[in-house]
């Protein structure tokens, strides 16, 4: 198993990345317009960080980076992946509060963007709202914002992998 590790270019593993995070937006995109589950705005900032995530991926994998650049695409990813591990962790703390301290339901983002500037956008969007702490799609009984905190893991712990690996 571990031969065959070695045997595969790092381009092919950063495309790995590339194919997951897209499916994950993919699966995302889904869930919003066919099951109809808007996402609220902290799975808005999750969205973008796994886009930027998905981004590095790509490009790490058409630029065929040596060593150095090897480790600075991970670094990258890897931090990204702590940003998404705490907007994460952000969303699953809210969605465990009592009815009683939830944050109130603020603006729509539509409305925010139009009318506010944006670092009072970005603000009130890492802050949550009331429509953060729905619960909606679930598997095994683990809700959304779980699993992108799953999946920010191991996105990070996977680029650290490609990074470390032996040639």
């Amino acid at each position: 198993m571990l031969k065959l590790w070695r045997r595969i270019p790092n381009s092919w593993l950063y495309l790995a990345g590339f194919l997951y995070v897209s499916g994950l937006m993919g699966f995302g995109l889904y869930l919003q317009y066919v099951k109809h589950q808007d996402p609220c705005p902290l799975c808005m900032v999750q969205r973008v960080i796994f886009i930027a995530i998905m981004l590095v991926f790509l490009i790490a994998a058409t630029h065929g980076p040596k060593r150095l650049g090897e480790r600075l695409y991970a670094a990258l990813i890897v931090l990204l992946s702590l940003s998404g591990t705490g907007v994460a962790a952000r969303h699953i703390w809210i969605q465990h509060l009592p009815p009683d301290q939830v944050p109130a339901c603020g603006p729509g983002l539509d409305y925010m963007l139009d009318t506010m500037p944006m670092a009072s956008v970005l603000k009130q969007l890492m802050h949550g709202s009331g429509e953060c702490a729905a619960k909606g799609w679930t598997f095994l009984t683990l809700g959304i914002p779980e699993w992108s905190l799953l999946c920010y893991l191991g996105l990070g712990a996977w680029a650290v992998l490609i990074a470390i690996r032996g040639k």
